[in-house]
């Protein structure tokens, strides 16, 4: 399947007429759209020239309300319309971006793409723009590096915790994948890395990113713009979502379960998830377990979707939905006083419970790429799904043992406040700069003649 851009030339107009720069904010999938939200409306603030480009990913009803939620559709100057599996999305992206790149060239701004975070557009929306344009691009939420602690045993709960919050951890970046790899090969063609706190800063240091070039600064620690995405949605009106699952408000203490990673699909993993969240609702706690598209699938290949739809029949502490459509009922059902903990392998997740006070964030995977959340802030315990005996047990240990609930709820808040600010205002500072150096301009020689050519 080819992908050709549809390109609305009335909001590229709008934003390039007459100028000498303006960034292109990449979108992809649902994390995208109210991570990036920030950075266009703080650029609209500044009068800083911005659109955004779309690559189509997700575009239903449900993964793609976030356009509309958090008001970028009427932004989207390019949807590249992009489809199918991970090397179908990879050969698109490449031809689509090459395709849109002689579009934007009748313009005379340069033009700074900022992608964001692991998704597949970070990893290879800055490849195919390096390679059509010989410019390099920005990089919101960078550093993202997989760590893992060095386990002990994970049968007792209280040692697991301990292992997290007290013990030695390392290196783990092997998952999720391809997020990893993506946000890992995202960094290399960047040429700004915006890091939400200072060890992810530290990775790409080690990595070899230059701090500063010629004295200006390249990898400034800024936040993380998902706390701008939940204090845009902190006064959500309209409907409640307590009033399209009334049995959340008529319970509490809810755990909300939200997995959907491709390594927690593998039959093994999958069965300790699915096996521990049942045994949880069988003792009495409140479970919703929330299916996604790719969970739904794992349910029906391993035959747990009609299990879990007669437990929801059976068990009035057992709830069963669909995707949320709107992330404001995300955020508002967490910080209602309702939910206990969330039971997730989101990435985003992590950030935003570490943030929000009210629910505590309980991750079911062996490592994890926002690990400052444990042992720096210690708002988000691992809970590796080795069996169901060990997501049942560590969970219900959580919960019954009020000491560990408390350092949970109670940890520091690390991702910043109006980090979108702090993000176009870095970038219109260096609106004159090159966005490509080659080596004799980064070690500051002049070598003469001309930094563009036609003939390679």
């Amino acid at each position: 399947m080819d992908a050709t851009p549809t390109v609305y030339e009335d909001r590229l107009d709008a934003q390039l007429a007459g100028e000498d720069f303006a960034i292109a904010v990449v979108t992809a999938t649902k994390p995208d759209f109210y991570k990036q939200a920030p950075v266009v409306a703080a650029a609209a603030e500044r009068d800083l020239p911005a659109f955004v480009i779309h690559t189509g990913q997700h575009y239903d009803d449900v993964l793609g309300h976030g356009l509309r939620e958090y008001g970028l559709e009427d932004h989207v100057a390019a949807d590249l319309g992009i489809r199918g599996d991970l090397s179908q999305k990879t050969a698109q992206t490449m031809l689509a971006v090459r395709e849109l790149a002689d579009r934007l060239d009748e313009y005379d701004a340069t033009v700074l793409p900022v992608v964001h975070g692991d998704t597949h557009a970070a990893g290879i929306f800055p490849q195919a723009w390096l390679f059509a344009t010989n410019q390099l691009v920005a990089h919101n939420e960078a550093g993202l590096r997989g760590m893992a602690p060095d386990y002990g045993t994970v049968s007792d709960p209280e040692s697991l915790v301990a292992d997290q919050w007290e013990g030695e951890w390392h290196i783990e970046r092997s998952e999720p994948f391809p997020e990893q790899y993506d946000t890992f090969v995202g960094s290399a063609a960047s040429i700004y890395q915006f890091a939400p706190v200072e060890l992810n800063r530290e990775h790409l240091l080690d990595e070899g990113y230059p701090a500063s070039v010629n004295g200006r600064e390249r990898v400034p620690v800024v936040g993380n713009s998902v706390v701008d995405a939940i204090d845009m949605k902190a006064d959500h009106d309209g409907e409640s979502v307590f009033d399209v699952y009334p049995t959340l408000e008529e319970r509490d203490d809810w755990i909300r379960v939200d997995i959907h990673r491709r390594a927690n699909l593998l039959p093994g993993r999958f069965t300790a998830l699915v096996e521990g969240v049942v045994d949880l609702v069988e003792d009495g706690y409140n479970v919703n377990f929330v299916e996604l598209n790719a969970t739904r699938t794992a349910l029906e290949n391993y035959g747990y979707r009609e299990k879990l739809e007669r437990l929801a029949d059976e068990r009035e502490n057992f709830l069963f939905t669909g995707l949320w459509k709107k992330h404001a009922h995300v955020y508002e059902f967490l910080r209602s006083g309702q939910c206990f903990a969330e039971l997730t392998d989101s990435g985003s997740m992590q950030e935003e419970l570490n943030h929000i006070d009210e629910a505590i964030c309980l991750t079911a995977r062996f490592n994890t790429d926002r690990p400052e959340t444990v042992f720096d802030a210690g708002t988000n315990l691992l809970v590796p799904p080795v069996s169901g005996d060990v997501v049942h047990d560590t969970v219900a240990y959580v919960a019954e043992t009020p000491a560990v609930r408390e350092e949970i709820a109670t940890g520091d808040h690390l991702y910043g406040e109006n980090v979108g600010e702090r993000i176009v205002d870095f970038l219109a500072e260096r609106r004159d700069e090159g966005v490509f150096e080659w080596a004799h301009e980064r070690l500051g020689f002049d070598a003469g003649g001309d930094r563009e050519f036609d003939y390679l």
